[in-house]
């Protein structure tokens, strides 16, 4: 096998790994300070997409500029859905809180078709189009613009989580919600946030990804699935496994669809889940 070809597989298993790493992120995140599996996280990244390719399409506002924007917007939805479903099934039995967070995912993605049809859309001419060779390797410049802004997402919020006072207090809750209520931490007010926090994070993505992916109610679910296993691969609640699995399905992906065929990519990430859920139970980086 030339170099070439295996250097040219580790670049793109790295952009699109650094993607599955930010959206999963914000799945353990939530995960980790609330103990529930959010079903609906696909639909957040959806809705980033679709806010990045509005804006675009009129008022000619490139993707990459409204990202901040799009953060924003979608902090506001993950903290009023919040607010209005999830503070009321959290003493609820897990089977509720699960039917609660797919019923969510279900009405988010018949939203989106009711309001803009089922029909694949684009962001054309964003300033990031083109390609970069570095050799005899090639880099897409949209897949390297959001592989790095993933990176700097990752990087601030473990800023965040480990360096401000709002971030311990939510590391404190996530690790003993009771001890942290006793420390005076508003519990409530720290879950809002993780789920704010969470949907900002998946909605970034969706930012990133809408300059070089098609935009669809359903898109959601390509990568859900995959930010799931990301989660379980890197240990659930652990943001630094969340990074490197994320990483791991990357490169796992795309060279498994190059040697094996793109049919069976999916196959291969699924056995290395089982494959490592049999060796060690909590994940890669996960508490036991």
């Amino acid at each position: 096998m030339h170099i070439d070809i295996l250097l040219q597989i580790a670049v793109s298993g790295l952009l699109i790994g650094l993607i599955y790493a930010l959206v999963a992120i914000g799945l353990t995140l939530i995960f980790g300070v609330m103990d529930i599996v959010n079903f609906a996280h696909g639909e957040f990244l959806m809705l980033g997409m679709y806010a990045c390719f509005w804006a675009f399409a009129l008022w000619a506002f490139d993707p990459i500029f409204t990202l901040p924007l799009t953060a924003l917007l979608l902090f506001g939805v993950g903290v009023a859905i919040y607010q209005t479903v999830i503070r009321r099934i959290i003493k609820a039995p897990m089977l509720s809180q699960i039917f609660a967070t797919f019923g969510l995912m279900i009405l988010l993605r018949g939203l989106a078709q009711f309001f803009w049809k089922p029909d694949h859309r684009l962001v054309g001419h964003s300033i990031v189009d083109g390609r970069i060779a570095l050799g005899p390797v090639q880099f897409g410049l949209p897949q390297t613009v959001a592989a790095l802004g993933a990176v700097l997402i990752t990087g601030g919020l473990w800023f965040f989580l480990n360096r401000t006072r709002l971030g311990t207090a939510l590391e404190a809750t996530a690790i003993d919600k009771e001890a942290a209520t006793l420390m005076g931490i508003d519990a409530q007010r720290m879950f809002a946030l993780a789920w704010g926090i969470g949907a900002a994070c998946a909605g970034v993505a969706g930012g990133l990804l809408s300059t070089f992916f098609p935009i669809f109610p359903e898109v959601g679910a390509n990568f859900s699935l995959t930010a799931f296993v990301v989660v379980v691969l890197g240990g659930f609640g652990s943001i630094a496994g969340a990074f490197w699995a994320g990483i791991i399905v990357g490169l796992v992906e795309v060279a498994g669809g190059f040697f094996v065929g793109p049919e069976y990519k999916v196959a291969i990430v699924l056995s290395l889940m089982l494959l490592v859920l049999l060796v060690r139970p909590r994940g890669l980086m996960g508490k036991a």
